[in-house]
């Protein structure tokens, strides 16, 4: 039988309540981790665009996610 420490670290490793890892409750939806809180200002208002402008931001931050993943294929 775990620890409840270690149970709790594993819950907070796994992003998910003690409830969700025991299976007495249903998961939730995943937790938005932005730490800049210049882009969580604005991540807040992207509803408000149209879906045009939308479409255009995915597009735009695949375009970065993907040049930075590899940025790090190449540096390793």
């Amino acid at each position: 039988m775990p620890r409840l420490d270690t149970v709790v670290k594993i819950a907070d490793i796994l992003d998910v309540t003690l409830g969700e890892l025991a299976g007495r409750q249903e998961p939730q939806e995943p937790r938005l981790r932005l730490h800049n809180p210049k882009l969580h200002q604005l991540y807040q208002k992207i509803d408000y665009l149209s879906d045009e402008d939308q479409k255009a931001l995915v597009i735009l931050l695949d375009s970065l996610v993907k040049r930075s993943q590899m940025g790090q294929v190449l540096a390793g």
